[in-house]
């Protein structure tokens, strides 16, 4: 039995290379191999900086959710108070809080007051939100103790108030100010109810990283807030914060029976749910478009080697009448293709990673040449496009790529092995 030769044999690679390196007389092979190439690796760098941008604005989104809301809220089902009007106010909320900071997985729960405002200073006027929470408590709160800017002191947070930003730079004011806040629940009296309206000195100004939150949020103290709100001696609701909100239904059940059975509950799911439910959604749909892309620039492989089988069928009816097998004509242009997809993912991956890691100063050169007004944080919701490199979507486009290159070559490579020699040879 004769000899076989081993697959992918040292021969095989040489004469692969020389036709990648083919001239442009030669049929312009080498053009068509240079737009196989750079079209993957573009497909391939777009998809990186897709799944990164995808990762990263997610995390970032949940993060600062996680960083400055509860991750669960408990609050009283709807009773008939003594003068017969529905309240959720909680009497007893030190107790409530005690009971379920007891319950395994949950870092603090505290007693809240929260209320819709006017904030004004001078002729300017801002709608907040007001969260009366104590001192302690608000340290536990990340981007809120520990934001991407602040400025002030919130160790002076019991003598004045702490603003968001965006709230600061709507007023028009710094630390040391004074805001005026304005509830129209106010003071009651024989004429009915005047609106409430107190000065608080600002000493406080952090940045969370969430334009809605820096826009709207302000901290009161706790029991100022009670009294602001007229809910002395009560709390709305307890703001708890677990060890893992990324599973937070598991902790539901025992908060629930730690709270009472007139507790209800209302996680950070479901005020988000929808929302990355929604982001889920794009990503998967955005993935498949950028699929098809890859695909369309891999097609381009197939093209290429077409027109490399006829050019080279008189070196291939030469090769076959000397001996070679339709194995190794196969395996010769298996390679010239695979190695154009092999060269172009490897790029791919090196552009989409390096965009990825510097996607903040190439926006901000967008920005620039655009005159500014590209990313909108009252519209994104956060205040920059954040781009996360993830070790499983490189792989995962640098699999698919690898995939449809490897197989969008088999065909023109199957042809060429099994082209008759004495016909590719009969007009030469």
């Amino acid at each position: 039995m004769a000899n076989r030769t081993a697959p992918f044999a040292r021969f095989e690679w040489i004469i692969a290379w020389r036709y990648l390196r083919a001239r442009r007389a030669e049929g312009g092979v080498s053009v068509m191999t240079w737009i196989s190439l750079i079209g993957i690796t573009l497909a391939v760098a777009a998809l990186i900086i897709t799944l990164a941008v995808r990762t990263g604005f997610r995390g970032e989104f949940v993060d600062t959710i996680l960083g400055a809301n509860a991750h669960v809220t408990v609050y009283s089902r709807v009773v008939i108070d003594a003068a017969g009007n529905p309240s959720r106010a909680i009497a007893d909320y030190d107790d409530w809080a005690a009971r379920i900071a007891a319950v395994e997985g949950v870092t603090r729960a505290a007693p809240l007051i929260k209320g819709q405002v006017m904030a004004n200073r001078g002729d300017t006027n801002a709608g907040v939100e007001v969260f009366g929470l104590r001192y302690q408590d608000l340290l536990t709160i990340p981007r809120i103790a520990e934001p991407e800017a602040f400025t002030g002191d919130i160790s002076a947070y019991e003598r004045g108030i702490a603003i968001g930003s965006g709230v600061a730079r709507d007023l028009g004011v710094g630390v040391g100010d004074k805001i005026r806040i304005i509830s129209p629940n106010g003071v009651k009296t024989a004429f009915g109810t005047t609106p409430r309206v107190n000065a608080y000195e600002v000493v406080y100004i952090f940045t969370a990283g969430r334009w809605d939150i820096d826009r709207t949020r302000v901290y009161l103290p706790f029991d100022e807030a009670q009294s602001f709100f007229n809910k002395e001696g009560s709390a709305d609701e307890i703001e708890v914060m677990l060890d893992d909100p990324e599973h937070v239904e598991a902790r539901l059940g025992p908060i629930l029976s730690a709270a009472g059975p007139n507790a209800a509950v209302w996680t950070w799911r479901d005020s988000s749910g929808a929302f990355l439910r929604a982001l889920d959604m794009e990503d998967n749909v955005m993935f498949i478009i950028l699929s098809v892309l890859v695909l369309i620039a891999s097609m381009n492989i197939i093209s290429g080697l077409i027109m490399l089988v006829k050019n080279k069928g008189r070196d291939i009816g030469i090769l076959r009448t000397m001996g070679l097998t339709e194995g190794s004509v196969l395996r010769i242009f298996f390679l010239c293709g695979s190695l154009t997809g092999l060269v172009g993912t490897a790029a791919g991956v090196v552009v989409g990673c390096l965009f990825a890691i510097y996607i903040d100063p190439i926006f901000a050169l967008v920005d620039a040449i655009s005159g500014g007004g590209v990313w909108d944080p009252s519209v994104r919701g956060i205040y920059r496009l954040p781009a996360k490199l993830e070790l499983g979507d490189v792989l995962s486009a640098v699999a698919l790529s690898l995939t449809l290159s490897f197989l969008v070559t088999i065909f023109p490579a199957r042809r060429a092995a099994r082209m008759n020699p004495v016909e590719a040879l009969r007009y030469e």
